[in-house]
């Protein structure tokens, strides 16, 4: 474990990093010997600090071959806050983040609190009050996102942002394995796939998240949002860039970058 004085040190970093849009190096070049666990606290450090309150998680490295490229057997996940939200109708400023992405994913409203250890695929059907279309943007404070698992914890899982779609569709209406997914920026097609893309059933990304943030003493609540994992690769986001995403029985959302110009901000 690194000291507390270390890991408060670089929760500065990767706040300094994201307020300051400046990337930093990867912080496991300051320390190899940076754990999970340490990277969890870092993370948790930097979320205490900020005043929006926590309205879900997220979930990443939730495909098979992304674990593959970060030589773990397990996802990872972030905190999702209030002022993340985003608009459908009210273009982002990409000028904000250091490097934005979209992704594709299919999120869970959760009509009550999901157990902690214990928790199964079953609790979180029974839990969930809706599935929605949902398109996350994801950024990371590390340059030239050469991250780390390390790395990707401290950071917030690299998660940036988030939007949700109007529609809301019971559990019980849809197979959450079966989701065909696309996302189209302008008229162009740039990534499919499925929902079982993500550990082979989102529900299996749920639970999980349950059973692991209980270790830190956290619970799922109701009325929190959960997004489980990309269905389809991360795409690169522009100022101008306009993006739309369409769910199989799940309807659409949409999120566009305002076309600002890098003198133009304030």
């Amino acid at each position: 474990m690194i000291d507390e004085t270390e890991l408060r040190i670089l929760a500065d970093r990767l706040r300094d990093a994201e307020r300051d849009r400046a990337p930093v190096a990867p912080l496991v070049q300051r320390n190899p010997g940076l754990t999970a666990d340490d990277a969890y606290a870092i993370q948790l450090y930097n979320i205490r600090r900020r005043s929006a309150a926590v309205v879900g998680h997220k979930v990443g490295l939730s495909s098979k071959a992304m674990q593959e490229m970060m030589g773990v057997d397990e996802p990872d996940y972030g905190h999702l806050l209030a002022d993340m939200r985003l608009s459908e109708t009210e273009p982002v400023d990409a000028t904000r983040f250091c490097c934005p992405r979209v992704e594709i994913e299919v999120a869970f409203l959760l009509g009550d609190d999901l157990p902690g250890e214990d928790c199964t695929e079953e609790d979180v059907l029974a839990a969930t009050a809706a599935f929605a279309p949902s398109i996350e943007l994801i950024d990371s404070r590390i340059a030239d996102w050469r991250i780390s698992l390390a790395d990707t914890i401290a950071d917030n899982a690299s998660s940036a942002g988030f939007v949700v779609g109007a529609q809301r569709v019971p559990p019980k209406d849809v197979d959450p394995r079966g989701i065909a997914a696309v996302l189209w920026r302008g008229d162009e097609e740039v990534a499919a796939g499925r929902s079982d893309a993500v550990l082979g059933n989102p529900v299996t990304a749920v639970a999980w998240l349950a059973r692991k943030v209980a270790r830190f003493g956290v619970r799922l609540k109701a009325g929190h949002l959960i997004l489980p994992g990309a269905c389809a690769r991360a795409v690169d986001a522009r100022p101008g860039d306009e993006f739309r995403a369409g769910f199989s029985g799940l309807g659409e959302v949409r999120l566009a970058f305002a076309d600002v110009k890098k003198g133009e901000r304030e």
